[in-house]
């Protein structure tokens, strides 16, 4: 081995990279101990302690035996490509050495990762490793190597892997010969000479992803081809530099672990004085129930407004203090309120004074975010997908490098280009991302181990749990189940969380942990409210908020407040000529909202469907008598089929001027759908509201007079109350009456039992937050006895219950297994999913609409005016694809299924995944109001009413 280590020991001519505008070819040798280095690297930087303990428990080796093996098996990921492999490009082929030219024996082709895979079995074997069954130690590092290009593969160890087979398809003699002295010079440089008496199923998640983070590294342009042009070396000489260089590789693409310092509560927190009572007691309880019990799960449950966020942010801090943790993770269920999270964590970072701490924003459409992307950014960075890795398997790519020398940014918290870079932003310290990202890492689609990673290491925060529908909320218990098993803190925040859920999320991470649910059932893991509950993962003992704290903090945000039910008739519903008229809804919202556009003050009227909102902006702009030059200005539409760059600047503009600091306008109307309802720190002196689920209204009610110090006008003072106008639509005899377009929306029995339930309940005030959690349970947790109260309701019921148990089955066909049901790592990967057609929401597969005006010349462009052409005849720039981007707009897949090939994006865009399923609504630049026929369904863009969608 020695010998193999220096200049001219062993054949450096297989080929691991190959540029074809520089013809430079990088030795196989030189790759994969490039990435061995880098996987150290990645272990002493990105790893925390608590990630190290797992992997080397799982190995059942020490922390420094650990280390040493992970990084053999890093280096080892590409020993398949001495095979057929090398025949793929004809310059690298000729360069291969005669005596390995003439020994390929009918060689056949196969995938390099599964090559690695079945080479390597036999090698591990020949050193020790047990390697006779699916879950011995030799088989699933092999898997591991397979696993290396985002999928598990099954391991036919009597068939296909069988020694006699797999010497028969990759090469003669020759070949297998440096197979051998490849494997055994990196055993020997890695210093992994301890074979690991057992390989558990997390440890081997988190080193495959390891591995794939150390090969993205390497496969980096700008690393490794001037090394290939550079003088040759040994290979020991090589991968003493390589160890010298790694270090700077990873510091360069922002992974490098930071703690923040310590600060007052104040500074961290925007100037907060004090922590409430709430979060007082997290911070004296949870710091010692943590300190003595270790990582687990936190659910904290308080009324919108109370301060979740903040105390998450402290229970964040509290479990990093451990020293396993160190970050977070914080997850939203919509692209408005992860954007305003994000916002939130970024101040608080940046508060800490860090050198460089990157917070990236993780959502499908954060190109949109204008706090997140800039001018400088768009020039040269890639936007972030969960759809896309390139073509080139090895990842040979430059994209997301910043010119030498120069940031992207000035603020601290902006990630790195390496970070930026599709599915790998969520790899940043603190991260800002929907649900749907995290609970892709719960499916078998590519790359699931890497987001495991990224997710294991941190705290994560759950936020909105209430919002999750079965469907998700299945996927979720499935994802706590692994951070119980990663041994990842995790922290739930909601405002209305139904007991039986809460309990079933805390089992499920419990599960994980290894205490089975049968070892759980006994324990009561619901929280009061407002309140929280800790459950540590060790021993699955729960720690609860003192009884008197829960009390004290419950008297100081205590308040009284009103909520109405007003019977309207909805325009969908027509009433028979002989019965009386009857207020309509918008003669109801009008008649609300008329003080506020005479007198001044905020207001928000939240309608059940896009439709309802554009009909009722549409109404209020010319029902009313708006002064100070009418209804621009003072009355905003928002909504989710605006285009990406306008949703974007109306939220961040309601969110400012309705926020708790700043100065407030006179008169503002904001017509909306449910883009408002969470995690949104805004304050309205008024609210309309279509019936919705009792969860959405109590939300929604939070936004309500949220803030003390904020001056009411005039004509609201004298005593009044904060006041929830809900319109109910009836029909002529006074029966709740859903309007055919609001049934998709969500299970009919939650609005009908809402409705019901508000209709018996005696016209009191709500007490605030003590009478939060019994509506929940009403309607939300055990809703029996109300659904008994009525024939139909009782049907209801019936087919909500139904239709939960059938989202839930629907879930768990495509979920993957619990980590002890995992006897090997391709049953991670049974089902070949592509993340583009992983549904983490049931039914929710929405097509992208880009709204563009055709010239009388032919050209298309992105306003009537024809002054913003688009390529049409070449590849867009990454600046002119994010512009692109930010016009798109989500539609149902319906409503463009009969798209013809006007519809289609111009050839030149196809090759992009983010613009190739891209569909055009190219409308007549000369009269863009005229509708654009997709079969039965038409539609166009107007300027202030969004996407206007007509059926015949």
């Amino acid at each position: 081995m020695r010998e193999d280590a220096r200049r001219g020991g062993i054949d450096l001519t297989p080929c691991g990279k190959f540029d074809r505008g520089a013809w430079a070819v990088y030795p196989l040798l030189f790759h994969l101990l490039d990435v061995a280095a880098l996987a150290g690297v990645v272990w002493d930087r990105y790893l925390t302690r608590g990630q190290c303990r797992l992997i080397a428990a799982g190995l059942g080796l020490t922390p420094a035996e650990a280390r040493c093996l992970v990084m053999f098996i890093a280096g080892l990921h590409d020993l398949g490509k001495l095979s057929a492999f090398q025949e793929q490009e004809a310059y690298p082929w000729a360069r291969v050495s005669d005596t390995l030219r003439a020994d390929t024996c009918n060689w056949q082709r196969m995938p390099h990762e599964r090559a690695s895979m079945h080479s390597v079995l036999h090698l591990l074997a020949e050193t020790g490793y047990p390697a006779d069954t699916s879950d011995s130690p030799g088989v699933l590092v092999a898997q591991i190597l397979g696993g290396h290009h985002g999928r598990f593969l099954q391991v036919d160890i009597d068939g296909a892997a069988k020694a006699s087979r797999v010497n028969l398809t990759l090469g003669g003699p020759a070949w297998q010969d440096l197979r051998r002295r490849y494997f055994a010079l990196l055993r020997h440089l890695t210093g992994a000479t301890a074979v690991p008496s057992d390989v558990s199923v997390p440890a081997a998640v988190l080193i495959t992803g390891i591995g794939i983070i150390a090969d993205r590294l390497a496969s980096q342009r700008h690393y490794w081809l001037p090394k290939a042009q550079a003088p040759a070396f040994g290979a020991g000489e090589h991968y003493a530099q390589a160890v010298r260089d790694a270090r700077a590789v990873v510091a360069e693409s922002g992974l490098t672990r930071i703690t923040l310092p310590q600060v007052p509560f104040t500074q961290a927190h925007g100037g907060l004085e004090r922590p409430n009572v709430l979060q007082a007691s997290v911070i004296g309880q949870l710091t010692a129930a943590v300190g003595e019990k270790g990582p687990g799960i936190l659910v904290v449950t308080d009324a919108t407004g109370g301060g979740k966020s903040v105390t998450a942010l402290e229970a964040a801090r509290i479990f990093n203090a451990c020293g396993d943790t160190a970050g977070i993770l914080w997850l939203l269920p919509t692209i408005a309120t992860t954007d305003a999270a994000y916002d939130m964590l970024e101040a608080y970072v940046a508060a800490h004074h860090p050198e460089h701490a990157p917070v990236s924003l993780v959502h499908s459409h954060s190109y949109d975010n204008t706090a997140y992307t800039d001018h400088r950014l768009a020039a040269h960075e890639p936007s972030t997908s969960d759809a896309y890795w390139p073509d080139n398997s090895d990842g040979d790519n430059d994209e997301g490098k910043p010119a030498a020398g120069e940031r992207p940014e000035e603020r601290v918290t902006v990630p790195d280009g390496w970070l930026r870079g599709w599915d790998r932003a969520l790899l940043a310290q603190f991260t800002v991302a929907t649900h749907d990202q995290a609970l892709m890492a719960a499916l078998p689609v590519r790359f699931s181990a890497l987001r495991m990673l990224a997710l294991s290491g941190r705290t994560v925060i759950v936020d909105e749990v209430h919002a999750l529908p079965p469907y998700m909320r299945q996927t979720l218990s499935r994802l706590l189940h692994w951070l119980g098993a990663l041994g990842c803190p995790v922290v739930l925040l909601s405002a209305t969380l139904p007991g039986h859920i809460s309990s079933q999320l805390v089992r499920s991470y419990l599960d994980g942990a290894g205490h089975p649910h049968p070892a759980t059932a006994h324990l009561d893991c619901r929280p009061s409210y407002p309140g929280w509950l800790y459950a540590a993962a060790s021993d699955a003992s729960l720690t609860r908020i003192d009884p008197a704290a829960a009390k004290a903090h419950a008297d100081r945000h205590r308040r009284r407040v009103d909520l109405r039910l007003h019977p309207v008739r909805h325009p969908s519903c027509t009433d028979p000529e002989d019965t009386p008229a009857r207020e309509s809804r918008l003669e109801r919202i009008t008649q609300e909202i008329a003080p506020v556009a005479r007198s001044g003050g905020c207001a928000a009227v939240y309608c059940a469907t896009m439709a309802d909102a554009q009909t009722t902006y549409t109404h209020l702009r010319t029902a009313l008598d708006w002064p100070d030059g009418g209804p621009d200005g003072q009355l905003l539409l928002l909504h989710a089929r605006l285009p990406g760059y306008q949703r974007e600047a109306l939220t961040r503009r309601i969110r400012t001027a309705l926020a708790s600091a700043g100065e407030r306008p006179g008169r503002l109307v904001v017509v909306t759908t449910s883009l408002l309802d969470m995690s949104l720190n805004i304050d309205v002196d008024v609210m309309v509201s279509d019936l919705a689920p009792l969860h959405t209204l109590l939300q929604r009610l939070g936004r309500l007079w949220r803030f003390d110090h904020i001056k009411r006008p005039d004509w609201l003072c004298g005593g009044r109350r904060p006041r929830l106008i809900v319109l109910e639509p009836t029909d002529h005899r006074g029966r709740t009456l859903l309007p055919p377009a609001w049934r998709p929306l969500d299970s009919p029995f939650l609005p009908l039992a809402t409705a019901a339930y508000l209709a018996r309940r005696p016209e009191q005030p709500l007490t605030l937050p003590d009478d939060v959690q019994q509506l929940v349970e009403a309607v939300h947790g055990d809703a029996d006895t109300l659904a008994r109260t009525d024939a139909a309701l009782r049907r209801s019921h019936t087919l909500h219950q139904a239709r939960t148990r059938t989202e839930e089955h629907h879930s768990l066909l495509h979920l993957v297994p619990a980590w002890h049901d995992t006897l090997s790592l391709s049953d991670l990967h049974r089902q070949n999913l592509h993340p583009r057609e992983a549904a983490t929401r049931l039914g929710a597969m929405p097509r992208r609409l880009l709204p563009v005006y055709r010239m009388a010349c032919g050209r298309i462009t992105l306003d009537a005016a024809g002054t913003r052409p688009l390529p049409e005849h070449r590849k867009p720039t990454t600046a002119q694809i994010r512009t692109i981007l930010q016009h798109t707009l989500p539609v149902p897949a319906a409503w463009v299924a009969g798209r013809t090939r006007d519809h289609h994006v111009p050839a030149s865009w196809r090759s992009h995944a983010l613009l190739a399923d891209l569909i055009l609504l190219a409308q007549d630049a000369g009269d863009p109001s005229r509708p654009v026929r997709f079969g039965r369904h038409r539609l166009h863009l107007d300027g202030a009413l969004g996407l206007v969608h007509t059926e015949d």
